[in-house]
C-alpha cells in the first residue's frame, strides 16, 4: 500500500466522489480528511469563517452586563446581554492596541481594556481614553467596538464574520417545527465549559450525529435505553444547512424521557428526542426533560475546542426537592457520557493517522454522516 500523502486536490476529489454516491454504496471519509494541513486551512477559510457558528445560549446570560467570549476562527469574540436584556455580539480586541479586553465568562459595567485602560460601553462604544484629549482631532465615536453579526433562534446565540451567509431563520426554517413543542429556549442552564480534545472536529461532529455507536461505546450509561431500531430520519430532501434523526428511549431510562408535569408533549413524544446537527459544528440532543450540545471550534487537524453545556426542562428543575443536588448528579452522568465519547474519537484519531487505515462502508443509522460529508464536497469542492 502506498505511503504518499495525498494532496489537497486529491482528497477533495475522494469527498465529493463519496458524496455523489448513495448511502448504500458510500463509504466514510478517508483518513487525510481528519490529518491534512491543507484541507484543515480550506476549511477555516470556506467554513469557519464564513457560516454560522453556535456561541452558547442566551439562558447561560442572565443578567446585564453577564458575557462570555468566543472565538470565530482567528478573531476573539465576546457576547453581552445589555440593560435592555437585548443581547450583542463584538470583536473582542481593543481599538487602540488591539489588546484582548475580557476572558472567560464574567459579569463587567464597563469593559476596560488590560493594557491601557481604554474604556467601552457594553452598547461597544468607546466611553474614556485616558491622556487621548491632547491629540488634536481625537474622536471616540469613530473608535467603538467592531459589531459582530449575531443572531439569536430557539435561545440558541449564532455568530458569523460572513456578510452574505443567509440568515438562521431562513437556514433552520424546516427545523424550527420540529423542535417548537420542546420549548427548548425555556430550559435552564445548568452547565458551560470548555474542553480542548485531541482528535479532528469532524470526527466528534461524526460521532454526535449517529446512534449506530450508542448500544456499544455508550453502554454503561444511556446506550442500553436507546433501541437503535426506532431511529427515524427526514422523509424530505436533505436541508443544505442542518441534518437530524429522532430517536426513542425506554420508559425506565433514567434521563430523556418527559416529566410527569410537562404538558407539551403527548404520546411517543414523551419518549423522543430529537438530534439535530447545524452544519458545520454546532449540535445538540434535545430530550423532554434535557439538552446536551457541542459547539466545536478547530484548533488544528488533530486538536478541537469544545463548548459544551446542558440545560434541564424547567418542570424537571420546578418539581425536584433537591436541585441542586439533581443539577450535581446530571452533571456527573452528562459528564460521564462525554468521557465515553472522548475516548472514541482520540482512538478514531489515532487510527487515522496510521498508513493501513481507510474509510468503510457505512450503516443506515450513519445517514446523517453521509449528508454531513455532502455539505462538505458543496462548500469546500467547488
Amino acid at each position: 500500500m502506498s505511503t504518499d500523502v495525498p494532496s489537497l486536490e486529491q482528497t477533495l476529489a475522494k469527498i465529493s466522489t463519496l458524496a455523489n454516491a448513495s448511502l448504500q454504496e458510500t463509504f466514510s471519509l478517508p483518513p487525510e480528511a481528519y490529518t491534512s494541513e491543507p484541507l484543515h486551512e480550506l476549511e477555516r477559510k470556506k467554513l469557519f469563517q464564513k457560516e454560522w457558528l453556535c456561541a452558547g445560549r442566551t439562558n447561560s446570560l442572565k443578567k446585564a452586563g453577564d458575557y462570555f467570549c468566543f472565538e470565530l476562527d482567528s478573531q476573539p469574540v465576546f457576547v453581552i446581554r445589555q440593560k435592555n436584556n437585548q443581547f450583542a455580539a463584538f470583536a473582542n480586541v481593543c481599538r487602540h492596541r488591539m489588546m484582548t479586553l475580557l476572558e472567560g465568562k464574567g459579569r463587567c459595567k464597563r469593559i476596560v481594556c488590560p493594557y491601557h485602560a481604554w474604556t467601552y460601553g457594553a452598547d461597544g462604544n468607546l466611553v474614556a481614553a485616558p491622556h487621548m484629549d491632547v491629540r488634536p482631532n481625537f474622536d471616540k465615536s469613530e473608535l467603538s467596538l467592531h459589531p459582530i453579526r449575531m443572531e439569536i433562534w430557539h435561545g440558541w446565540i449564532y455568530l458569523t464574520l460572513s456578510s452574505e451567509v443567509e440568515s438562521v431563520a431562513s437556514l433552520l426554517s424546516d427545523l424550527a417545527p420540529l423542535v417548537d413543542l420542546y420549548e427548548m429556549e425555556h430550559y435552564v442552564q445548568i452547565i458551560e465549559e470548555d474542553h480542548v480534545w485531541n482528535t479532528n472536529w469532524k470526527q466528534l461532529t461524526e460521532n454526535f450525529m449517529e446512534g449506530y455507536h450508542l448500544p456499544v461505546a455508550h453502554k454503561a450509561t444511556v446506550g442500553g435505553f436507546f433501541p437503535v431500531e426506532a431511529t427515524q430520519f427526514s422523509e424530505s430532501e436533505p436541508s443544505p444547512g442542518f441534518t437530524y434523526q429522532f430517536f426513542e428511549k425506554t420508559e425506565d431510562a433514567p434521563v430523556g424521557t418527559a416529566h410527569a408535569d410537562n404538558t407539551s408533549l403527548t404520546g411517543k413524544q414523551r419518549v423522543t428526542s430529537i438530534l439535530p446537527t447545524i452544519f458545520p459544528s454546532h449540535m445538540y440532543m434535545l430530550a423532554p426533560d434535557h439538552l446536551w450540545y457541542l459547539s466545536l471550534q478547530p484548533k488544528g487537524p488533530d486538536k478541537v475546542r469544545i463548548r459544551y453545556g446542558a440545560a434541564l426542562a424547567p418542570e424537571v428543575l420546578a418539581a425536584s426537592d433537591d436541585p441542586e443536588k439533581l443539577i450535581a448528579e446530571t452533571t456527573k452522568f452528562l459528564a460521564t457520557v462525554n468521557e465515553e465519547d472522548r475516548v472514541v474519537v482520540e482512538g478514531i484519531q489515532r487510527g487515522a493517522n496510521a498508513p493501513l487505515s481507510s474509510g468503510g462502508p457505512l450503516c443506515w443509522l450513519e445517514r446523517e454522516n453521509h449528508e454531513f460529508t455532502q455539505f462538505l464536497a458543496r462548500k469546500l469542492c467547488d
